[in-house]
């Protein structure tokens, strides 16, 4: 059944979850399995309502690990699927997240993340899981994760995951915040395609007439399970090597050039850090910003170049200093100082005190 919708863009008061929503689709999104947790629901409120309007399957499992399990198991049937969560539920997912890894299993893991640990403070902001999303799992594995900081990043950047999930055969995090996903912005999207203009599907990687054995267990160039630490080391090694991509690291930089003062930021931090650089510049305080989209892999060529002039780098974040350790070991021979905010974000007026101080 063909559903007939608008496909102009044109400008809209939009919420970031339900950007992903729309972007989840378009990008041929034909499984959900969620279950909801405050302040990602809407997501999949979202999916509930629209999948099976495109012949896709929404379902709610019973928690959260049966929704990664059942993603997973989708993903490698060949589908495009997704899951979305929160902190806690985000944590129990984080063994089968690790399976995905070793599996290379293309799906998309969006985490709208709010105050913790436990429960926290559900309605709350916070940068908290970003260790998690990179580190979350056991042992040593390869994982992508992006970071949304506008409703428009919410749409472009969850396409990105699927194109990225499926192209280099890895499980993609998402990670907003309960800012981004529950703000409205003016903004001017891509609408719902048609059901027949969006290509469906997923892996290629099972060919006709062929089967290939899928395990969580270390496994040779056969896919059958080995113990031989060479072929470990050889599997691990091609596992990383595949997301050292340049292509893969997403960042922005604006006013950079001259910038003394950097602020390095992601997520909701960036927009007020973009609205401290302006005000820095009209007091003739030449300030930049390095705006990072990829957390994982890091850009770290790209930051280097955008630090080149700045004595002073500023890293606000909604944590008690996740990221901000990572751009000292980078920038090792800087001044780089954190910002910490909690359960609401940094404004740009204590950015701007920070650098007068």
């Amino acid at each position: 059944m063909k559903v007939e919708l608008e496909v102009e863009t044109k400008k809209e008061l939009l919420q970031g979850n339900e950007a992903v929503v729309r972007a989840a689709i378009n990008s041929g999104c034909n499984f959900f399995a969620g279950y909801p947790i405050t302040p990602s629901s809407e997501i999949a409120h979202g999916m509930a309502e629209l999948l099976p309007k495109y012949d896709g399957i929404f379902v709610q499992m019973e928690d959260e690990l049966a929704s990664i399990s059942a993603a997973i198991g989708a993903a490698l049937a060949g589908a495009r699927a997704m899951t979305a969560t929160s902190g806690p539920g985000f944590s129990l997912m984080q063994e089968s997240i690790g399976y995905a890894a070793i599996t290379e299993t293309p799906v998309v893991i969006f985490d709208v993340m709010r105050a913790g640990p436990s429960t926290g403070i559900p309605t709350a902001p916070s940068q908290g899981d970003v260790l998690q999303a990179k580190h979350g799992s056991h042992g040593d594995y390869p994982i992508v994760v992006l970071a949304p900081a506008t409703v428009r990043d919410s749409y472009h950047l969850t396409e990105e995951a699927f194109k990225v999930a499926e192209e280099y055969h890895v499980p993609v995090i998402v990670l907003s915040d309960e800012i981004i996903g529950h703000m409205r912005e003016s903004v001017e999207l891509p609408k719902l395609k048609a059901r027949d203009e969006i290509k469906f599907g997923g892996i290629k990687r099972l060919g006709i007439g062929l089967r290939k054995h899928i395990t969580g267990l270390v496994y040779d160039e056969t896919g059958m399970p080995t113990t031989e630490p060479e072929k470990y080391e050889k599997l691990l090694k091609r596992l990383f090597s595949k997301i050292e991509d340049e292509k893969l690291m997403k960042y922005k930089m604006e006013e950079t050039e001259d910038a003394e003062i950097l602020f390095v930021t992601y997520g909701s931090t960036y927009r007020s850090a973009k609205t401290a650089v302006k005000i820095l510049r009209s007091k003739s305080i030449r300030a930049g910003l390095f705006k990072i989209e990829t957390l994982n892999p890091m850009p770290e060529r790209a930051l280097k170049k955008a630090s080149e002039n700045a004595s002073r780098i500023i890293v606000p974040e909604m944590n008690m200093g996740q990221i901000v350790k990572e751009v000292k070991a980078i920038l090792c021979d800087r001044d780089v100082i954190g910002i910490s905010s909690f359960a609401e974000l940094t404004t740009p007026e204590t950015l701007v005190r920070a650098v007068e101080a």
